[in-house]
């Protein structure tokens, strides 16, 4: 069973940064990739981010290119969100999920932290 612990978020004014961190423990090796979710209130969760756990394939949605960086350190276990250039509509609660090997589906997760974008 993969374990995943978000930190980093917290208030942050629009133009703002902020680094996520998702640590990652117990049978890591049954996951390819991690991936970043999205989810405000009322909003349906959005897939905003994921690296592969081997050959660093990176994707990003549309709306966060350009401002949100994924990355990871493959000795730690870490991976990593760095947010530039935020906006009011990043506001989310934002989750890293491990996706599996076996199914191919993203069934492990973490408790997730809350990023709030504000003046």
């Amino acid at each position: 069973q993969v374990r995943l612990v978000e930190s980093g978020g917290g208030l942050v004014q629009p133009g703002g940064s902020l680094r996520l961190s998702c640590a990652a423990s117990g049978s890591v090796f049954s996951i390819n990739a991690v991936g970043w979710f999205r989810q405000a209130p009322g909003v349906e969760r959005e897939f905003v981010t994921y690296i592969s756990w081997g050959r660093d394939i990176i994707w990003y949605a549309d709306s966060v290119k350009g401002r949100f960086t994924i990355s990871r350190d493959s000795a730690k276990n870490m991976v990593y969100l760095q947010m530039n250039s935020l906006k009011p509509e990043d506001t989310a609660e934002y989750s890293c999920a491990g996706r599996h090997i076996d199914s191919g589906k993203w069934d492990s997760w973490g408790q997730g932290t809350q990023v709030t974008v504000s003046p």
